[in-house]
Formats: C-alpha cells, sequence, structure tokens
C-alpha cells in the first residue's frame, strides 16, 4: 500500500511539473476543463439572475444565489434551493447538467488514457531495465 501511495505522489508531482509529454497532456487536459467550467458557471450565474429576478416565487434572487445555484449544479449536486421557475432558467439548468455530466466523462477518460498509457511506459521501462541488466551480466 505505502508502495501505490509513493507512485501515486511521484505521478501527480509528474503531472504538475508536466515531467513528460503525458504528463503534460493530462495537466493541460485539466486545466482547460476547470477554466472552460469557471467561466460557464459565471455566465450561467448570470443568465439565471437575468431569467429569474422577476420570477414570482423564485429564490434566485441575487448575483450571490445565482451563483450558488449555477456552482452546485455544475457539482451535480444540486442545492437546497428550488429549482428555477420560469422557462428560459429551466432549459439553462438542463444545458448545465448535460454540461456537468460530459465534464466527468471527459475527465474519466482522460485519467484512464493517462493511466494506461503510463502502464505501457513503466512496463517499457522494465523491460529496458531488465535487457540492461541481464546484458550487464552476460
Amino acid at each position: 500500500m505505502v508502495t501505490i501511495m509513493r507512485i501515486a505522489a511521484r505521478e501527480l508531482r509528474d503531472v504538475f511539473r508536466a515531467a513528460t509529454p503525458v504528463h503534460r497532456a493530462l495537466r493541460d487536459r485539466v486545466i482547460l476543463v476547470v477554466v472552460v467550467t469557471v467561466v460557464i458557471d459565471l455566465v450561467c450565474a448570470a443568465l439565471a439572475l437575468l431569467f429569474e429576478r422577476h420570477a414570482k416565487g423564485t429564490e434566485i434572487e441575487s448575483f450571490g444565489s445565482a451563483l450558488f445555484w449555477s456552482s452546485t449544479q455544475l457539482l451535480t449536486v444540486s442545492s437546497q434551493l428550488r429549482n428555477p421557475i420560469s422557462a428560459p432558467a429551466r432549459v439553462l439548468d438542463v444545458l448545465m447538467e448535460a454540461y456537468a455530466i460530459s465534464v466527468v466523462a471527459t475527465l474519466a477518460g482522460s485519467f484512464g488514457t493517462f493511466f494506461h498509457v503510463r502502464g505501457h511506459e513503466r512496463a517499457e521501462a522494465r523491460r529496458r531495465a531488465e535487457a540492461a541488466s541481464g546484458t550487464a551480466s552476460a
């Protein structure tokens, strides 16, 4: 277990440092998703406030409450605020949830690709090391 934790810590450090092309690709994908999601969150909060501010019975009454609502929707955890009342805000809600599901799937695929490629790279490094040690001892 300790060995697995060390490998994971080393891989995480290498992702932050972009130590190899595969580490750089993962880092760049994660950064892109985070930046795009923050922008979408802010835009959706502004739209939710615009759509809901005059709706009777809405709980989205300020940019803060709109931002809280949009952030929880994008995190797919929902919130204690009631669903939007206006039709445009309901459409926005569905689009935001579809985006959130797409982000989760995209990140899962990115991490899966990363682990697959890194597994092959580590196996190849082991084969080269064994071949070099076999050649050295022969």
